[in-house]
């Protein structure tokens, strides 16, 4: 039986997290059109006849890590590169930035192999225009393997599948058969609902808020569920709230809808709005909401 660890890194918004639920077969993580989704190092377990890999997704790194929040997302990054058997770099198809740039210089003294995964092929309408990007970056440093894929067509996953399997070691499944989440039921509320927010606030609100998972229990078949918006201003409560509450009673349904969905039965969700200014550099409620620690 195989069995072994394999981080998922690059910068914001390349596909991480679609190419991660895309392997495990399940949504392990949130995703939105925004870069900077994922905060957390989530993982998801693939189960195959080879044996299990499991996949720690992480939040991208960047450049500027303004709040304290921003300096937390890219120490989870750079830490989930260790104790790995391999490492995935992925990227965009036909398009490099300066932040693929500082990625690929933080793996520079990584001896565990690395592989490049270019993402979003399905976009390039040429496939030959691949070949010189693939050569820079072999320029760059040497890759264990290459592949292109698209994580969201579901495209060439099964070649990755295969290198990663002839890379990981013998051993006992780190997770029991079936389980695909490495993470409790708690945080997969409080992410369906982010990942909601995500999706229907424009701009820089959704970097502005997070979500606490405040009670989880069981009546009969039904799971009744609430949760807190924390936002760091008034102006932002208002916006989340929405004209006569509109905006979060369509998130809280959204979420809901997708929460009876992964559970499999009925959901009762309540969501509250409050305000804990400037939580997002804040220490000590980065650590209540879970954002530091791991």
């Amino acid at each position: 039986m195989l069995s072994g660890m394999v981080a998922v890194v690059g910068r914001p918004n390349v596909g991480k997290s679609s190419l991660v639920n895309a392997l495990v077969g399940h949504k392990v993580s949130i995703v939105a059109p925004k870069p900077q989704t994922t905060r957390h190092r989530i993982q998801g377990v693939l189960h195959a006849e080879q044996g299990q890999i499991v996949f720690i997704d992480t939040p991208g790194l960047h450049r500027k890590a303004t709040r304290a929040l921003n300096r937390f997302m890219n120490e989870a990054a750079i830490a989930a590169l260790a104790d790995v058997d391999v490492v995935l770099f992925v990227v965009e198809a036909g398009r490099w930035t300066d932040e693929d740039d500082a990625v690929i210089e933080r793996l520079h003294g990584i001896a565990t192999p690395v592989g490049l995964i270019i993402n979003k092929v399905d976009k390039i309408a040429d496939k030959g225009e691949l070949l010189p990007a693939i050569e820079m970056l072999s320029a760059r440093r040497e890759f264990a393997f290459i592949v292109p894929l698209s994580a969201t067509k579901r495209e060439n996953l099964d070649p990755l599948v295969a290198e990663l399997f002839k890379r990981v070691p013998d051993g006992p499944p780190l997770y029991p058969e079936g389980q695909v989440v490495g993470h409790d039921l708690a945080f997969t509320v409080s992410e369906t609902v982010r990942e909601k927010l995500m999706r229907s606030l424009a701009q820089e609100l959704p970097y502005s808020l997070t979500v606490e998972t405040e009670k989880l229990e069981r009546d009969g078949a039904l799971l009744r569920v609430s949760a807190v918006i924390w936002v760091e201003r008034e102006g932002q409560k208002k916006i989340v709230i929405g004209e006569g509450g509109a905006m979060l009673k369509n998130v809280g349904t959204a979420a809901r809808r997708e929460l009876e969905f992964l559970t499999g039965g009925k959901v009762f969700l309540k969501l509250w709005v409050r305000v804990r200014e400037n939580w997002s550099d804040d220490p000590a409620a980065l650590r209540r909401f879970g954002y530091e620690g791991q």
